[in-house]
């Protein structure tokens, strides 16, 4: 094997590696609350609309359900936080299958961000 297949080589599998675990959280944003029903009317200041996703026709495949889940949940609350947030209620749950997967390859939340704290 010459130098430059093992470089591809070495490439793909750290690709490969990273597609399965979940999207990070950035710093602070582990502070944003995920609420289990919309805020009261009133109680809190709406900042924006929210997505978070993981997972692609490629490395759906190779990422548990679990991870997609928690990447995309992270990826949320971390346009949550870029917005001023503090919380956010996910209204909308979408998981797709592609047919080259055995399970979810994608996983989609969209939510509401909201400044409930002064």
């Amino acid at each position: 094997m010459n130098k430059v297949s093992k470089l591809v080589l070495g490439f793909s599998v750290a690709v490969l590696l990273s597609a399965c675990s979940a999207n990070s959280l950035d710093k602070g944003a582990e502070t944003v609350a995920i609420l289990d029903s919309p805020p009261p009317y009133g109680t809190c200041q709406l900042m924006g609309e929210v997505m978070g996703s993981q997972g692609n026709w490629f490395t759906g495949g190779y990422t548990t359900n679990t991870n997609l889940l928690i990447g995309a949940r992270n990826e949320l609350k971390n346009e949550a936080y870029k917005l001023g947030a503090d919380s956010v209620y996910i209204q909308t749950t979408h998981n797709t299958q592609t047919e080259s997967s055995a399970g979810t390859s994608n996983s989609t939340l969209f939510g509401n961000a909201y400044k409930c704290k002064n």
